[in-house]
């Protein structure tokens, strides 16, 4: 809102993506997002969607492996799914060192995924806190646009056994902090987009 005219200001580099939402990569200066939603909710494609209509150019950080055939398939329908355009990087664990590398400005950097990423510090016997910790750091501090996508898994039943428990709450903690490290957060469902942050409208108080 301008406080000389008291009109909303139009930014001119935000965009509608499907129509259904205005997302909001600057050009200058930093600006991160996080996106995430259940399996198949289409947050990855929204994610594609945001990055191709912000106009700059498009680096896709891909954490996953391809250590059987079904995940080999999932890659390579990713892959085509995005399409042309893309500069293409594979990094399991260092993203803080991707990002800053890769990050400069005139470019969005796309993760997929944040949930891999657990994943693969998971099974690498990683400190989880302190690799967290250590790439929302580097988020607060890039130079330009990124987007990340992860998943939300806990929103259904509680799993059966240990490792899937401790899992879900330490994706839930992921999500968490980067919610905070990030400027604006777009939870997707049905492919439907929901800006959560930044909100205007939300006024939550006792």
């Amino acid at each position: 809102m301008s406080q000389e005219t008291g009109r909303q200001e139009i930014n001119p580099y935000s965009c509608r993506v499907d129509g259904r939402e205005t997302i909001v990569i600057e050009r200058t200066g930093p600006r991160s997002t996080l996106v995430f939603g259940g399996a198949r909710s289409g947050k990855s494609r929204f994610a594609e969607k945001l990055a191709a209509k912000s106009g700059l150019q498009k680096i896709y950080v891909a954490t996953g492996a391809a250590f059987d055939a079904e995940m080999a398939e999932r890659i390579a329908a990713h892959k085509r799914q995005r399409g042309d355009g893309w500069q293409t990087i594979e990094e399991q664990i260092d993203l803080a060192d991707v990002l800053a590398r890769e990050c400069r400005p005139g470019c969005v950097v796309l993760v997929d995924c944040l949930t891999l990423w657990l994943s693969n510090l998971t099974f690498a016997e990683k400190d989880i806190a302190a690799e967290t910790a250590r790439l929302c750091e580097a988020v607060r501090e890039l130079p330009s646009a990124s987007i990340f996508v992860s998943n939300e898994v806990g929103m259904g039943i509680v799993p059966d056994n240990r490792l899937s428990r401790s899992f879900r709450d330490a994706q839930g903690r992921l999500n968490q902090d980067f919610a905070d490290a990030c400027g604006q957060g777009v939870v997707v469902a049905a492919g439907l987009p929901l800006l959560m942050k930044p909100n205007p409208h939300m006024d939550i108080a006792l």
